[in-house]
């Protein structure tokens, strides 16, 4: 049998991984539950990584990798600010919705991250890397639409991620996606109204 290069391995235990505590949570993620998932032997497991714990950090990585290219790729263009923001807001919860034991899975890493002193910066880093994304998402929007935002960059980031916490842990609890629509449409109103538009646009606009 042809031996899996370890950069494969690697891969394949962090994916049977987030599928196992997708579906019974991070207490049943054991280092025998997941190479089972992934078909392999536990000598496999300790080839690939040194401990259970830095295969989490790795896994917090690969989903935290995953989420932001989902909602770079979800932002409209072309659009008018609102519904640039409705949409991408829109398309977002479109992700929650098709996979709510991976957005469940994910809430349990951060909490299990902060209980664990070797995994506490793993949490850190997963909301900056939120945070960045957030930033770099509003600043091509204010960029398409001209307009500058009311608040620092990294303080409308910080709102969009909560908003995006609140809207997914709320649909997770009741799947009542008529009101997370509503909570879309608030959110859509509350951040267009941080929008300043540049002077030239209004300008042009009055003309």
């Amino acid at each position: 049998m042809a031996r899996i290069p370890a950069a494969e391995r690697r891969s394949a235990l962090v994916q049977a991984a987030l599928r196992v505590i997708a579906t019974h949570g991070v207490a049943a993620a054991t280092t025998r539950a997941i190479v089972a998932e992934a078909g392999m032997s536990l000598a496999s497991f300790h080839y690939a990584f040194k401990s259970r714990d830095e295969l989490i950090s790795e896994l917090i990585t690969f989903v935290i990798d995953h989420e932001i290219l989902a909602a770079t790729q979800g932002l409209a263009t072309g659009a008018d600010l609102r519904t640039t923001i409705r949409d991408g807001l829109h398309a977002y919860l479109r992700l929650v919705e098709q996979d709510p034991l991976r957005e469940l899975a994910m809430f349990e890493l951060v909490q299990y991250a902060m209980r664990t002193p070797e995994l506490g910066a793993a949490a850190r880093q997963q909301y900056d890397a939120y945070y960045r994304a957030a930033a770099g998402l509003l600043v091509h929007v204010a960029e398409q639409n001209r307009i500058t935002w009311r608040r620092p960059i990294d303080e409308m980031a910080r709102i969009l991620i909560t908003l995006s916490d609140g809207l997914t842990l709320g649909w997770l609890v009741d799947r009542d996606s008529a009101q997370a629509e509503s909570v879309i449409e608030f959110a859509t109103e509350a951040l267009a109204a941080m929008a300043v538009p540049h002077p030239a646009t209004t300008l042009e606009e009055a003309r």
